[in-house]
């Protein structure tokens, strides 16, 4: 590992936090929005020096923080990041300053709760993205259960959008109980493995934990209970429900953060997989059968939807699967093509989601009977909507088709079968989506109201531009984000095979 000079990860967490504090504290709403835009921008930039700081060639933790946080369990505050996790920390900020663009003028209840929300959310996030501390993990994993919790139940655009908030926490808190057990488990066998009493013994530094040998028995338990955790968040099928209630439910742009956050998919990668090598190179088959299944499952259930919203909710969880396929290929073009899917959602399927709240904030509607020649009346949203939708299916030229053609070929190198399901999974993918789009946006304007609604604005084109300007430029130069995760991919992946040949 590699300690920081310093904070700058600890700042990165503390600034949008700060910047809650203060957003909610301020009477005057537009001065409360404004500030909340400025934090954002700033937690933007330092996120992107963040990344000019890390050093891509080395696949350990960098940028590390350790301080005493609860000496009589040994708990520590401990930051760092590693090729795995240094990508989430922009595509975060990008993201939480695109939903803020997209509630600007939507928002008129509680608005400056609402923003101190998304930085709070984005403060948390940082902190899960950057935790190497199991206990600090899941304390910054269960903070975000608030401020998705107010989000979805306050300003939802659904008549039982306090439902929809109350079964999005129950999952959340159900899921964190396995995760919770896991992380004791592994604490316990440290203390066990050192031959010293608890509390003396116990160990919740991932680091640690990584280099402490496990039984294979506990490894099977552990890997059940973080796998089964995770799960629920990533989402996996039968675990997947919450998330198309939520996506007809709650306000389009908080939707956007759920399924471009894949902090589920994140815990697999950091937490199940690495700390029970065993256990996951044994159960790859099982994970495999998971993920193939979610991949399928939810595409064909895609296929028969006619509302934007909820076909997107079900093409995220069908990309989840896909996800999972790469990485339980245990092979190095997998996981990077895992990883860069995973960082495709925060920038592409939030953009579509984001779309989908324009049309129904203009039209009231994203049912496809109530659309209908869109192309021709709002062409500039309509070019956005193809550029992001292609990249969902993975057209070449798009940051879609390097993710998929990695993912695909992992799955191809460990079975014919594996590989079948995911380029089946890629053609439902598809046809649900083209499907969709040549229903709702071409053909002639059958309904007198479509001919009356306006294009995109500038606000909107703007937070729409960044996002479609990376899925070119990562489609067209991939390395950009395979150079950066290689020497992490590798490093994860001989800790597998090492453990587990």
């Amino acid at each position: 590992m590699i300690e920081a000079d310093f904070p700058f990860l600890s700042f990165l967490i503390i600034v949008p936090l700060a910047g809650a504090i203060l957003t909610g504290s301020i009477r005057n709403t537009d001065i409360a929005k404004h500030i909340a835009f400025y934090v954002a921008i700033l937690t933007l930039l330092l996120s992107l020096f963040t990344l000019i700081l890390f050093d891509p060639s080395y696949g350990e933790f960098q940028l590390v923080e350790r301080y005493t946080w609860i000496p009589l369990l040994n708990i520590e505050y401990l930051v760092g990041v590693d090729g795995i996790s240094i990508l989430f920390l922009p595509m975060t900020a990008l993201l939480t300053l695109m939903t803020m663009l997209a509630a600007w003028n939507s928002v008129s209840l509680l608005t400056r709760f609402h923003f101190a929300l998304l930085l709070a959310l984005e403060g948390v996030s940082f902190g899960i993205f950057c935790a190497l501390d199991t206990v600090l993990f899941f304390l910054f994993w269960e903070l975000t259960l608030p401020p998705f919790f107010f989000l979805i139940g306050l300003w939802g655009i659904g008549s039982h959008r306090r439902s929809a908030a109350m079964k999005y926490l129950l999952y959340m808190i159900a899921g964190g109980v396995p995760i919770l057990l896991a992380f004791i488990l592994l604490a316990s066998n440290h203390a066990h493995h050192i031959d010293e009493m608890i509390p003396l013994g116990l160990s919740f530094s991932l680091p640690v934990l990584l280099n402490t040998p496990l039984p294979d028995n506990l490894q099977v338990i552990v890997f059940v209970l973080l796998l089964l955790g995770f799960a629920v968040k990533a989402p996996l099928v039968p675990l997947h429900t919450w998330m198309p209630t939520v996506a007809m439910e709650g306000p389009t742009h908080v939707v956007a953060l759920l399924v471009g956050l894949k902090l589920g998919v994140y815990g697999i990668l950091r937490f199940a997989m690495p700390l029970a090598p065993v256990a996951a190179a044994d159960f790859s088959w099982l994970l495999s059968v998971i993920g193939a299944v979610t991949l399928i499952y939810a595409a064909l259930i895609a296929l028969q939807q006619t509302n934007l919203r909820r076909l997107l909710a079900y093409s995220s969880v069908s990309h989840v699967g896909l996800v999972i396929v790469g990485v339980a290929s245990l092979t190095v073009q997998g996981l990077q093509g895992a990883i860069f899917q995973m960082i495709n959602f925060t920038f592409m399927a939030s953009a579509l989601m984001l779309i989908a709240g324009f049309i129904h904030h203009r039209i009231g509607s994203t049912e496809t009977i109530h659309l209908g020649g869109l192309s021709s009346v709002m062409p500039k949203l309509t070019f956005f909507y193809f550029l992001f939708a292609l990249a969902s299916i993975g057209l070449p030229g798009t940051s879609g088709f390097p993710a998929e053609l990695l993912m695909i070929i992992g799955a191809l190198n460990t079975h014919s079968i594996l590989g079948f399901a995911a380029l089946s999974g890629a053609i439902l993918s598809a046809a649900y989506m083209l499907s969709y789009t040549r229903k709702a946006f071409l053909g002639p304007v059958t309904r007198s109201d479509i001919k009356q609604v306006f294009d995109l604005k500038p606000r909107e084109i703007a937070l729409l531009f960044i996002p479609g300007l990376l899925v070119l430029i990562f489609g067209l130069f991939p390395d950009y984000i395979l150079n950066i995760n290689q020497s992490a991919s590798e490093a994860w992946l001989s800790r597998l095979t090492i453990q587990a040949p």
